[in-house]
């Protein structure tokens, strides 16, 4: 990711909550930037949903978990056994000739953040079922306040494929700043409220180059027989002084795109400030009250009891959704994780298109009629375009 300006786009490998159905699988998206793909989450069968997508398994390069129950990451052992070239191992002093490659200074293939537990979870997982793997991988804690600041929550040593350069990360006034950042991204976390300890995570590009109108600078330019090579710089949004002593300046950067993908919720208030202005916000909807559209509404629902019910289990409403999506000032809202009585084919089925439509509209309510609102659908790809 070398460019100033990249492309990104969403594809959504599983959209179910709780249990896969037979057209939703179970969570989990790849988040494309240019070539590279990060997971968030890596329920059962993710590594099938990759296969059936255009996303490229050798193209992974970080998993971000947003919390530890298993239709969040039940996938993530097989998927990892299949990107950094796994084998079933043996027992006793076997040794494998490709772990000789890995020693304590090699470079992460896959880099793996998540809650406390998460580094257990593998660790264990791998250990237990003798699973060797040839390239090494590492593990980044977001440790919540009643977390233990320091060890990996098991009694097993590293697996031989375990870089012990984890780091366990505090919370700082409320958020986790800057968990990974580069030239380009910068990721930051904060808690979102769960039946469980659950992440949200905000992906944020930095400013990228404005607009150039050529023909404001070719003047200058041929005046002064400079190379037009500087309408790279100018492009870039640096400045670039003439031989005349005449300064050309670039346009100015424009904001980059912000990413809001949220684990499971009844109340994300704690991530809204940094997700404030979102181009994209993900949000759960996981049950909607949809009488005479949905057959197995209960005759006796309301719509309050139906907030209720998924509230006292760690969920949102669509029009939950739609209300935190108009208090960060979202520009987009992508429905996700849902029941799996909500068929996933309302692409060719028109009960199932009823029952999505209607969902849509619920969240509409909230975050406003003449707003976005889009409901995920497992293998659906999204663009997200800079702002005009």
């Amino acid at each position: 990711m070398a460019t100033s300006s990249i492309n990104v786009n969403v594809t959504f490998l599983g959209t179910a909550s709780a249990q896969p159905s037979s057209t939703r699988n179970h969570s989990s998206l790849a988040l494309r930037l240019d070539g590279d793909v990060w997971l968030f989450d890596c329920g059962e069968a993710t590594q099938h949903q990759i296969q059936k997508s255009s996303v490229k398994m050798g193209r992974i390069q970080k998993i971000f978990i947003t919390h530890a129950h298993g239709d969040h990451i039940f996938g993530i052992l097989p998927l990892l056994a299949s990107r950094l070239n796994g084998a079933g191992g043996t027992t006793g002093e076997v040794e494998d000739p490709r772990l000789q490659t890995i020693t304590a200074e090699t470079e992460p293939i896959l880099e793996i953040y998540g809650p406390t537990g998460t580094r257990a979870y593998i660790r264990n997982g791998l250990v237990y079922t003798h699973t060797l793997l040839g390239s090494p991988y590492v593990v980044h804690e977001l440790r919540f306040p009643a977390d233990p600041t320091h060890g990996d929550m098991t009694t097993l040593s590293p697996h031989v494929a375990e870089l012990r350069t984890g780091k366990n990360v505090a919370l700082v006034n409320g958020i986790w700043p800057e968990i990974f950042s580069n030239e380009i991204l910068v990721v930051s976390a904060a808690p979102i409220l769960h039946s469980v300890p659950c992440v949200g995570y905000v992906v944020h590009e930095r400013p990228v180059p404005g607009k150039m109108d050529p023909k404001k600078y070719i003047p200058d330019i041929k005046r002064t027989k400079t190379p037009m090579s500087v309408m790279s710089q100018l492009q870039r949004g640096e400045s670039v002084q003439l031989a005349d002593g005449t300064v050309l300046h670039g346009p100015q950067r424009r904001p980059g795109r912000k990413l809001v993908i949220l684990g499971d919720t009844y109340d994300p208030s704690p991530i809204a400030e940094l997700a404030v202005d979102a181009d994209l916000l993900i949000h759960e909807a996981t049950n909607a009250h949809l009488p005479g559209i949905d057959p197995h509404t209960k005759p006796d629902d309301t719509y309050e009891s139906v907030q209720k019910r998924a509230m006292s289990r760690g969920h949102s409403t669509p029009q939950m959704a739609g209300a935190f999506a108009k208090q960060i000032g979202a520009k987009r809202l992508v429905l996700n994780h849902f029941s799996p009585r909500y068929p996933g084919n309302d692409d060719v089925d028109k009960d199932a298109a009823a029952v999505m439509t209607a969902i849509q509209a619920l969240a509409a309510q909230t975050f406003g009629s003449n707003s976005e609102v889009v409901c995920a659908r497992d293998l659906m790809s999204l663009d997200v375009e800079h702002r005009k």
